[in-house]
């Protein structure tokens, strides 16, 4: 099945660049790399000096060329040797018989180097005994090495060696011949012209030897060739050379010397010794026709060349051409009777093999190595309608459910356990449109339905997929599956299911898939079924359901916990989840939902966020550890403000119990008196004096210091805490400016009111309560409301609002320019003042067109009657802006900064007007220390 698995990767990818629109290309299988990098810079370097002392000094290289080609051999035989020692008996012969081979090489170039005869000797000695005695060594390994084999030599890779011999050895007579231009009448042309014999005989065997070993051989024996093919080469350079003795001669024969060693320890690296299989299949020959039709024919096109050149044809020319005629003649004869009997076993075969499968309940399909159907079992007899000419030549891929295409992808990856891939289920489409699911039965590589233990896939091999119709079981598993595992109001996974993709996700997070949790918290829920009824919260959590389906992608997860927690397993590392929780948190920031529940308010609207702890699945870690990472996690998100996305480990633990320890001591610092109020004054420019105050609650917690309000305010609006909060502050804030004008200090109070407080129906009575308390006229209090009040809700000022307006009280419209801008509304709300966002001035007196903007608020402002304040100011700079800019009230630390009610009156009265003169640049510390 190892075959299978490799096969189904080719086809994977080959699927998934079809479904891209882009061109499949082939896989080639990655080969184990032999450390031989070093041995082949080594000879290579040593070619370069060798050419170089050749050029340079041609007397010293009658010596050192032939001494560094005798040392070159003896490292090549003893490498040779050493692989001999690491293989069985069987498989070192071959090389035994080379390893002596190069120990004749380096004896020959040894008595070379004494005599000083250089790399090309132009006589015959005592150097050439050893050289001629190599030869039939080399055929001795070559003939061990095709024994070896379990195939052997047959007639047809005899008459190939038969064509290449003759016309290797027509192509080396005309080419001897032409050089020496004299027949032979002495040893020495003897020996030139035998030298290139034996290495047309070498080149011979060397191709019937890689015609004849088996698969596992066939790399070391095609190095084999090239070595031999180098032999030839320095054989036919010496024969040259013995005629026509030059510098280039003996470089190229020095080089090609070299060339032999480095492709022998090439065939070395490339051979794992002979194939133990004893079910290996012959293979056909193709490479031995190749080159004995191309060997034939090129040597006549050469003679014909030659002849319309002029030159004559010799004898024996003309008969070496004839007999390649007649044996590539045969050769032919041969090749077309092996081609009628394999196309009558093929047909046969085929026969049997459609008997066979169009018997079988089950249906196959034979898929190419690029995913495409080359054969259906079922074309043409099965309900899906499907003939075999629509299936052939279509990706599978086109067939299946866009939902299923991972399982199909799994399906074809299953490697060697035949087990991973079987049970698998896919739906497939009809010639109708019609869907029907096919569980898999079993997946082979087409190479292995005759070899089913076969290891080593061929290249380009296809898949056989076995698939057996479940339609109408699947549809009873799944609507069964539907039932237990699927949150009945949102229709997402339930907790149940969430537990076993987690299990799933941690057991592929084992074999190396990285996988995320994504545990999300809605911010804001709970006032949603406490304002406008369960049915309402009902209603929230299917769209955000349905958000949440639409954000995150097929390969992902998302469902439901229970109450207004969800959860997604994502399939993809760290990064990648956290930028899923971006999104998500973008997707749902700020939605506005307008529940249509029977009783409720119909312009009833609610803003809901999230906050999203995220973690990795470690596969040391069980699944409810994983679960508790999570919502670490996401205790830390909502600690930082909510609206975030956190990773486990990512904060500190300390900003998790911190937010733990306020939520716990809330509802008791009212009781222990720990909430106090500071003031800061509000400037009129025209009046040159303070105009009035704004409360501002502060938290001094015994343990934990000063809490501001943006860090305990959202914790009692999410604990119910807000409301009680906001009567204590209405109190206590009244009841000082009650003092303060009673003194005689004509002052306005200005109070922040929280949305919950307005939707919870007891605002108007709370502050009429606590001005009646007081003894405080209602248009002495500002009520200060943010602007998002208004989103999808223009006519709440029709009631309580517009309650507290008709009493006489100021309403401020706060924080303006820092989210939404209703200038739509502004003309019919009951709206007294803007308070311009500090975020709003920041750059008004370096930016003209934040002063732009400024200026066209401060005009709507005048045009609807609306006082404007500018809060936020703190430097000169700013304050000449805004005065420029005929902005009449200023509020910010330049002024004033925040003050404990003791000293309220004393820095109201000390006021300098003068701080309001101050001009742009002038150090800011002038007009602090004024105010």
């Amino acid at each position: 099945m190892a075959r299978a698995d490799r096969s189904g990767r080719r086809l994977v990818t080959a699927l998934r660049a079809s479904s891209a629109g882009v061109p499949a290309l082939p896989l080639v299988p990655a080969v184990a790399r032999w450390p031989r990098a070093a041995v082949l810079s080594l000879l290579g370097a040593v070619a370069v000096g060798l050419a170089l002392v050749e050029t340079a000094w041609p007397a010293a290289a009658a010596h050192t060329a032939p001494a560094v080609l005798s040392a070159a051999s003896l490292a090549i035989g003893v490498l040779v040797v050493r692989h001999a020692m690491r293989l069985d008996r069987e498989s070192a012969a071959p090389w035994r018989a080379f390893a002596v081979l190069a120990g004749l090489l380096t004896l020959g170039e040894a008595i070379a180097a004494v005599r000083g005869v250089g790399v090309n000797a132009v006589t015959a000695g005592p150097q050439d005994v050893p050289l001629v005695a190599a030869v039939p060594f080399a055929l001795l390994g070559c003939a061990r090495l095709i024994r070896s084999a379990t195939t052997g030599i047959g007639a047809r890779v005899a008459l190939d060696a038969a064509v290449a011999l003759v016309a290797l050895s027509a192509l080396a007579e005309m080419v001897i011949g032409a050089a020496l231009n004299r027949t032979a009448d002495s040893v020495d042309d003897l020996m030139a012209r035998g030298y290139p014999a034996a290495g047309v005989v070498l080149c011979t065997v060397g191709l019937v030897t890689f015609a004849g070993v088996g698969q596992a051989r066939r790399a070391a024996a095609g190095w084999l060739v090239a070595c031999f093919a180098s032999v030839a080469v320095v054989t036919v350079s010496g024969a040259i050379a013995v005629v026509r003795p030059s510098i280039v001669a003996d470089v190229v024969s020095g080089t090609a010397w070299l060339a032999m060693l480095g492709f022998g320890t090439l065939a070395i690296a490339a051979d794992p010794g002979r194939s133990t299989d004893p079910d290996e299949p012959p293979e056909v020959p193709l490479l031995g026709v190749v080159v004995s039709y191309c060997a034939a024919f090129g040597v006549v096109l050469v003679l014909l060349v030659g002849r319309i050149g002029g030159r004559s044809i010799l004898p024996v020319e003309a008969g070496a051409a004839a007999v390649l005629l007649l044996l590539t003649f045969a050769r032919t004869l041969v090749w077309a009777a092996d081609g009628a009997r394999l196309t009558r076993q093929v047909l046969r075969t085929e026969a049997y093999f459609r008997t066979l499968v169009h018997s079988a309940a089950d249906v196959t399909i034979v898929l190419d190595h690029r995913g495409r159907i080359t054969w259906d079992s079922t074309a043409g007899q099965h309900p899906h309608g499907w003939s075999a000419r629509d299936l052939e030549g279509r990706q599978l891929v086109e067939f299946v459910h866009g939902e299923d295409r991972a399982e199909l992808a799994a399906v074809l990856t299953t490697g060697a356990d035949p087990g991973q891939g079987r049970g698998r289920v896919l739906r497939l489409r009809g010639k109708d449109g019609s869907w029907r699911s096919y569980e898999t039965v079993r997946v082979l590589a087409s190479g292995d339905l005759q070899r089913p233990d076969a290891t080593a896939p061929e290249l380009g091999s296809g898949l056989v997929v076995y698939l057996r119709n479940v339609d109408e079981r699947r549809h009873s598993e799944l609507e069964l599956e539907r039932m237990a595992y699927t949150d009945y109001l949102t229709g997402l996974p339930n907790r149940a299911r969430l537990m076993a993709a987690l299990a799933g996700a941690r057991s592929r997070a084992a074999e190396g898939e990285a996988s995320c949790l994504l545990l999300l918290d809605l911010d804001g829920f709970k006032a949603v079924n406490d304002i406008a009824g369960h049915e309402a919260g009902d209603l929230l959590l299917t769209e955000v359901a349905d958000r949440l389906r639409a954000s995150v992608r097929d390969r992902d997860l998302v469902g439901r916990l229970g109450g207004d927690e969800f959860a997604v397993v994502v399939r993809a590392d760290l990064d990648e989840a956290t930028a899923l929780g971006e999104r998500i948190i973008a997707e749902l920031a700020g939605v506005h939902r307008s529940v249509p529940t029977p009783g409720a308010d119909p312009d009833l609207v609610f803003d809901v966020s999230c906050s999203i702890g995220v973690t990795e699945l470690a596969p040391a870690d069980e699944v409810p550890a994983t679960i508790r990472h999570a919502d670490l996690a996401l205790r830390a998100a909502k600690a930082a403000g909510k609206g975030r996305v956190r990773r486990h480990g990512e904060t500190a633990d300390s900003a998790t119990v911190r937010r733990t320890r306020l939520a716990r001591d809330l509802p008791d610092a009212l009781s222990r008196g720990q909430l106090r109020l500071v003031y800061q004054p509000v400037v009129g420019v025209a009046e040159r004096r303070v105009l009035g105050v704004e409360a501002l609650v502060r938290w001094d917690h015994p343990a934990l210091g000063e809490v501001s309000p943006e860090e305990f305010v959202p914790l009692a609006e999410d604990d119910g805490l807000i409301v009680p909060l906001q009567r204590w502050v209405l109190d206590q804030a009244t009841a000082k400016l009650a003092g303060l004008v009673r003194a005689g200090r004509d002052l306005r109070l200005g109070v922040n009111i929280s949305v919950r407080h307005l939707q919870s129906g007891s605002l108007v009575p709370d502050v009429a309560a606590a001005l009646a308390r007081a003894g405080l006229p209602p248009q002495r209090l500002m009520l200060e409301v943010t602007e998002s009040l208004f989103i999808g809700q223009p006519d709440r000022a029709d009631g309580d609002l517009q309650t507290l307006h008709d009493m006489g009280c100021v309403i401020s419209l706060d924080d303006f320019g820092r989210g939404y801008s209703t200038f739509a509304y502004l003309a019919r709300l009951p709206v007294d003042v803007l308070k311009m966002d500090r975020e709003f001035l920041a750059g008004i007196a370096e930016d003209a067109r934040s002063a732009a903007l400024v200026h066209s608020v401060i005009e709507l402002g005048q045009r609807l009657s609306i006082d404007v304040v500018a809060e936020g100011v703190e430097t000169p700079e700013q304050l000449a802006a805004l005065r420029d800019l005929g902005c009449r009230y200023l509020q910010g630390f330049l002024l004033g900064r925040p003050t404990a009610p003791a000293e309220l009156p004393a820095v109201i009265d000390a006021f300098d007007p003068r701080s309001l003169d101050v001009v742009a640049g002038q150090a800011a510390v002038t007009v602090s220390g004024t105010a």
